[in-house]
């Protein structure tokens, strides 16, 4: 849990007191301004940038590499252990924009600078990705050591020579074991984000925001650093710029391919997430085809395209859409979760137009709806559906996904004249869900056209998130998720019956 470790940060935090780097200094202290609060405190604790971590059960190998700080020895060892944030000393982010995906190379060197050069300890890397992040890959190179990830069988345990990774949603953890004190960590690693669409916009949202702790002193190491950008288009359009967060020059443009380059000797690391946004101008309906070669290092050899359509600028008739919303009031909604996610709702239904259709289904051990058919859109429906779910969201009881699916799809076999649509939120996993998943795929395939687009949204840890990934991709919808249930915004955000 990110409790766990925003804890053990807190523990290393307070080891590395301990340190007198070189020249006799501290370690380097929060800039002046700085938010304060236990809210403000917990946030620096959590990565929002790529990070480095000593991972450290004994207390007493901590110190400076090359100078020892003569502290009073400490006894006992730390269970579970500490995290010390590791000194980055260089960072270079190179990103690849095409169509909607960015492909992103980070490269970065860190040095461990808390534990005696007597000693040794593991290096914990986090790397936080973008909007819809899969990692590619990582190497590490330690000294003469190098390491690398790689795909593998899961009974296939001989793992020489590389590191086990874990991949959580939008966070990619490895390990690299037993690395000398004062040695230097150089890490690249390689993911794929979605870009951000947005009313004719193109956002490239990459975590960049690094605390105060990472930073060496700057009269001891120089820091550099440096990002690249690529953005082609796809189309024979204008490119637009809308904004950037880093100071970018523009170095190239050719046709519908652009790049732009940040290099500079900085004396803080970046505090902002690294943001560009852009837009294609188009008076018309416009679109565009990218084939991309496999390459001799991918493990599925096959080539790949994408077909990319643009709505251009001009006014156009909106089909009617039939929405329903799939909603998990299960005992462990209970809270938070269910308060945001009927919020979502409410606001989602504003959003829908005169001509629109909908209806809410509630489940848990039990089924509940709104309505018995499908509700036309006007003030008076949309009322009484608010009213409906202040009373009737409430959390009790276990989880059934496959009769509240059911039901909808059903609701929706009556809207002939519109686009169907489900919206399934569940925070939980349930039994059946490869049964779940054939079901509404031998489902939609008998409906043919007519079949409705399913998107699904998770919230929490703990609910199987490939499962719903899988259940929107049968569907032809989109999959989202909140891990922190109690800080989300709406979870319509991607999926917006819009």
């Amino acid at each position: 849990p990110m409790e766990d470790f925003a804890r053990a940060v807190e523990d290393g935090l307070k080891l590395s007191k301990r340190l007198v780097l070189p020249g006799g200094l501290p370690p380097p202290r929060p800039p002046a301004g700085m938010e304060r609060g236990p809210d403000a405190a917990a946030a620096l604790l959590l990565p929002a940038a790529p990070m480095a971590y000593a991972v450290v059960s004994d207390p007493g190998a901590v110190d400076t590499p090359d100078v020892p700080s003569y502290q009073p020895y400490v006894y006992g060892r730390l269970d579970p252990p500490a995290l010390i944030p590791l000194q980055m000393k260089e960072i270079d982010l190179a990103v690849d924009c095409a169509l909607d995906t960015a492909a992103v190379t980070l490269r970065a060197r860190w040095w461990l600078h808390c534990i005696t050069r007597s000693r040794e300890c593991d290096v914990r890397l986090v790397v936080p990705m973008g909007e819809q992040g899969s990692i590619l890959g990582a190497e590490v190179t330690v000294g003469r050591m190098s390491y690398n990830t790689q795909v593998t069988e899961v009974e296939d345990q001989t793992m020489e020579n590389t590191m086990k990774g874990i991949l959580k949603p939008h966070m990619f953890c490895l390990t690299i074991p037993q690395v000398e004190g004062g040695a230097d960590i150089v890490a690249t690693v390689r993911w794929s984000q979605k870009l951000h669409y947005d009313n004719g916009r193109f956002t490239v949202d990459i975590p960049f925001r690094f605390p105060y702790y990472v930073n060496p002193l700057p009269k001891v190491f120089m820091k550099r650093e440096k990002i690249q950008l690529t953005v082609n288009s796809g189309f024979s359009k204008e490119v637009l710029l809308q904004g950037t967060s880093h100071s970018l020059k523009e170095k190239a443009r050719q046709g519908d391919k652009l790049s732009f380059l940040h290099e500079a000797v900085v004396e803080n690391w970046s505090n902002k997430d690294f943001t560009f946004s852009y837009s294609v101008y188009s008076g018309d309906l416009s679109g565009g085809i990218h084939v991309q070669p496999s390459i001799s290092q991918d493990y599925d050899d096959r080539d790949t395209f994408s077909i990319f359509i643009l709505p251009g600028s001009g006014n156009r008739k909106v089909f009617k859409k039939a929405v329903v919303f799939v909603v998990d009031t299960s005992g462990s909604m209970k809270g938070k979760p269910l308060e945001n996610v009927k919020n979502a709702v409410s606001t989602a239904l504003s959003e829908l137009v005169q001509g629109d259709y909908f209806n809410i289904i509630t489940f848990n051990e039990e089924l509940h709806s709104f309505s018995s058919c499908l509700e036309k859109v006007n003030e008076k429906a949309i009322a009484s559906a608010n009213d409906w779910m202040n009373a009737n969201f409430v959390a009790e009881g276990g989880t059934d996904i496959m009769h509240p699916l059911n039901e909808a799809m059903a609701l929706l076999s009556s809207a002939h004249d519109a686009l169907p649509q489900i919206f399934l939120m569940t925070d939980g996993s349930v039994d059946d869900e490869h049964d779940i998943c054939q079901t509404v795929k031998n489902e939609l395939l008998s409906r043919g056209s007519k079949s409705p687009r399913i998107s699904t949204f998770g919230l929490g840890l703990y609910c199987n998130h490939y499962f719903l990934r899988m259940v929107a991709s049968i569907g032809k919808g989109h999959f989202d998720a909140a891990l922190e249930t109690g800080n989300k915004s709406n979870p319509h955000s991607q999926s917006s019956p819009q």
